[in-house]
């Protein structure tokens, strides 16, 4: 990083106040351990298999069973998180998630697995709405954007994080008491976040009043909302899709088991630092137009994909990674603009719920049309299907307060 970026980076870090230090900081801690949380199941489905001798039926229910419950339970967390304050309930949340995996860790057959990972899904859906409202009250305005993005970022941190501890752990003990270890990592953290969250309940008259406006300053439709939300399901939904695909269309290219992996490692760091650098340029040229950059490389970036050899393929793959999840950042950032400070924690649940729903239905939607029309036929649906959320970002441009829409002055 060059010396400017370092005077910029000290001069903004200078700038906060110890409650927005704070928040940014145990937001991004545990929106790290959540997300490494749900992506340790990856790791643990081929030792589960073998160890309760279960089918590819019964390995999906594991992964649904933990996803579902984490989608369908944002709503209830954002509800009781209004009532008992966010350090409470995201705390609560974070112990509950560790203790599923204690339990995971001393399951005796299936049946005990699909409750520890209930469980653990049940804990880690208070995570999103609860710690990105936090984040949206301590960074209000278009500030938000960058704020958001980066507490975003640190989730994929976590997803590498965690996995690989995982791995290295598994090569000196057990896989029970390596799940029981990390699982205890979500008790300290729960004692952190308790201690540390700022408490931002009782808000002034002047913030309300100060957030309405920004809210307010281009009077967001009433299908605003909506909108963004239909945006960030197809976004959700075209990611999974691709991930879905991706191994078949490169195998079809020649590409070994190995290289497939190599090129899912390519997607998810270019992802990883697509999440950050989309929250610095939304900052720079606006949400929609941010949107309209990202989605559009996407469709560009897929359909190339399919006419490249393997070769070409493997480089272009980071590139496409940047732009298929760095969307979700500024999609995130936005949910303030578009609704009143009191509604704030109810928004982003209803948002989260309704992308990593689709998250988790798309694949087998997607899998149904690539059955029946084939897989180059089906990928290039998703790049087609991805165009549809510049239509519906631009009608959400009279809606976003300065700063959010085009450029910040």
């Amino acid at each position: 990083m060059s010396k400017l970026s370092w005077e910029n980076f000290a001069a903004l870090s200078r700038q906060l106040s110890p409650d927005q230090r704070r928040a940014a900081s145990i937001t991004s801690v545990t929106h790290a351990l959540h997300d490494g949380y749900t992506d340790l199941i990856y790791i643990m489905l081929p030792l589960w298999q073998v160890e309760f001798g279960l089918d590819y039926a019964a390995l999906g229910v594991l992964r649904s069973v933990f996803v579902g419950a984490m989608a369908c339970l944002q709503i209830p967390a954002g509800l009781v998180s209004e009532r008992l304050g966010a350090a409470v309930v995201l705390a609560g949340g974070t112990a509950l998630a560790g203790f599923g995996y204690v339990l995971a860790g001393g399951s005796s057959g299936f049946t005990m697995l699909l409750v520890a990972l209930f469980v653990g899904g049940l804990g880690a859906s208070t995570q999103h709405p609860v710690a990105s409202a936090l984040i949206a009250r301590a960074f209000s305005g278009p500030r938000s954007l960058t704020a958001l993005g980066t507490y975003n970022f640190a989730g994929d941190l976590g997803k590498m994080t965690l996995p690989a501890m995982l791995s290295l752990m598994l090569l000196a003990m057990a896989w029970r008491p390596a799940l029981a270890i990390l699982g205890c990592l979500g008790f300290i953290l729960a004692a952190i976040i308790f201690v540390v969250t700022p408490r931002y309940e009782h808000e002034s008259t002047a913030d309300r009043r100060r957030e309405t406006e920004a809210v307010n300053d281009r009077q967001p439709q009433p299908l605003a909302f909506p909108l963004l939300v239909a945006v960030g399901v197809i976004d959700s939904a075209t990611r999974m899709g691709f991930l879905l695909f991706l191994p078949f269309v490169l195998k079809d290219k020649g590409a070994s088991v190995q290289t497939v992996g190599f090129a899912l490692t390519l997607i998810f760091a270019g992802g990883a630092v697509g999440k950050l650098a989309c929250t610095f340029i939304g900052a720079r040229i606006g949400a929609i137009g941010t949107v309209w950059l990202t989605e559009g490389l996407t469709a560009v970036g897929i359909l190339t994909l399919i006419s490249l050899p393997l070769g070409g393929a493997l480089l272009l793959l980071p590139i496409i990674g940047i732009a298929l999840n760095g969307t979700s950042s500024v999609l995130y950032g936005s949910v303030p603009a578009l609704v009143n400070a009191e509604w704030r924690t109810r928004a982003l649940s209803i948002f989260y719920t309704g992308t990593i729903g689709s998250g988790a239905i798309a694949p087998t939607l997607y899998g149904l049309i690539g059955d029946k029309f084939g897989v180059w036929k089906a990928l290039m649906l998703v790049a087609v299907m991805v165009l549809l959320t510049l239509p519906l970002s631009a009608l959400l441009r009279p809606s976003l307060p300065r700063g959010y829409g085009s450029r910040v002055a």
